[in-house]
């Protein structure tokens, strides 16, 4: 996937913002204002970093080199991703559909609410 195509298919969810908390070259993707993915622009090959329990992050590192530990972020629950083509689209796309799971999973039950309600 390009840089543009995991950004446009993180629009995609629910209740989703695009933010620049780190500067203007890594888009912050944020559910009901918690963040689930950033995709750094300023790269060589497109790369995503995506929220993930422990055990699915060592799954997904011993399973391929282009899953790696995030950089400057807590590497037990967060990967980041190469967009190498080694990481089927497929694949890369459930990623990102359970960092945002992860990320609603932990919302409040009031968030929970207001995003059920959006359209």
């Amino acid at each position: 996937m390009t840089i543009h195509e995991l950004r446009e298919y993180c629009r995609t969810k629910k209740g989703v913002s695009e933010e620049l908390p780190f500067g203007d070259d890594v888009p912050v993707f944020k559910v009901m204002g918690k963040m689930f993915a950033l995709v750094p622009l300023m790269v060589d090959i497109p790369r995503i970093n995506l929220k993930c329990l422990p055990e699915e992050s060592l799954e997904r590192r011993a399973r391929y080199d282009a899953a790696q530990p995030a950089f400057h972020m807590n590497k037990q629950h967060w990967i980041t991703a190469l967009s190498d083509g080694t990481i089927p689209r497929q694949e890369l796309c459930e990623w990102i559909d359970r960092s945002y799971e992860i990320v609603v999973q932990k919302l409040t039950k009031a968030k929970q609410k207001e995003l059920a309600e959006f359209e």
